[in-house]
């Protein structure tokens, strides 16, 4: 499936601070909200995009992904990802312009593109929860930072309910104003804790996060979200 041919596509770049109102990127999202066909699935889990493309082969979703099949199976859920990208239902992740684009919002200090970062992302997310409302039975977003606030305000705007995790009084307990980033990673034991437990508290069963062994332990200089450096 191609949702841009190639023939078709911008010659602008997909690196700088304008990837937010590149017209490849607006139209492939126009295209996920009016053409695309989501599944019916019981959980649809929300998880930020990262710098590594395709999404699903970075390590942070690869540690995402032990928390959401340790508990769930493949057919149980429906992964998408959202942030620079705007939403990306991640079985579509290797399709451009959701591979290609290199820019980081992280890196960015122009308060115009945070801005209308929050505003076009809370929107897109409002059609997409209006779209897939019989689709899914429980929704949850992993997110923080501006991140966060986007999907927050889709849920004011939809009046549809998702599960947003970490919990604020985790996220308290972890701000460090002297660090670069002063939240920390989502890769932190504490954040994923709270992950895993929304989703166990949905099937009814309890799970031990066993996901933070040395080998999937990334630190704040490797970690490749892009979403939690605003």
């Amino acid at each position: 499936m191609t949702i841009i041919p190639e023939d078709e596509r911008s010659s602008l770049p997909l690196d700088t601070d304008e990837i937010l109102y590149h017209p490849d990127m607006i139209r492939a999202n126009e295209w996920i909200l009016s053409e695309y066909e989501p599944p019916a699935r019981d959980f649809c889990i929300f998880v930020p995009c990262a710098k590594k493309k395709p999404y699903h082969e970075s390590p942070s979703h690869k540690i995402f992904d032990k928390v959401i099949f340790g508990v769930l199976d493949a057919e149980q859920v429906h992964v998408v990802v959202f942030g620079t990208c705007g939403i990306t239902p991640r079985e579509l992740d290797t399709e451009y312009p959701f591979m290609d684009y290199q820019f980081m919002l992280g890196k960015c200090n122009v308060a115009k593109v945070k801005r209308d970062f929050i505003k076009m992302e809370s929107q897109r997310l409002s059609e997409y929860l209006e779209k897939t409302r019989d689709n899914y039975k429980h929704r949850i977003a992993y997110c923080i930072g501006d991140f966060r606030k986007a999907m927050e305000l889709a849920v004011e705007m939809s009046g549809i309910e998702v599960t947003i995790v970490p919990k604020e009084e985790t996220i308290k307990s972890q701000i460090q104003p002297s660090k670069k980033f002063v939240y920390g990673s989502l890769n932190q034991a504490s954040y994923l804790q709270d992950f895993s437990d929304a989703i166990v508290s949905w099937v009814g069963k309890y799970m031990q996060a066993s996901v933070l062994d040395d080998d999937n332990k990334l630190d704040d200089n490797t970690n490749d979200n892009d979403w939690y450096l605003f």
